[in-house]
């Protein structure tokens, strides 16, 4: 079941550029890619904490899993 990583999305709707996430998160804007990309491979329970404070946002609103045969409409 894959986890899609709904960054781009959250940051498009609160209107926070790549830049000001990275500086309120303590990400590289090459790691903060990573995660827009859907690339990411893990993630730290201190990174995820740092973007749902960042955005007031349960760790739901970013991180979707999705059944394969069942991908989100939304994406």
């Amino acid at each position: 079941m894959p986890i899609f990583v709904s960054l781009d999305v959250m940051m498009a709707k609160r209107k926070i550029s790549p830049n000001e996430l990275s500086d309120s998160v303590g990400l590289t804007l090459s790691n903060l890619s990573v995660f827009k990309t859907e690339k990411v491979k893990a993630i730290r329970l201190g990174t995820l904490a740092a973007i749902c404070k960042a955005f007031r946002c349960q760790t739901g609103d970013i991180l979707e899993c999705v059944n394969d045969e069942h991908k989100t409409t939304n994406r």
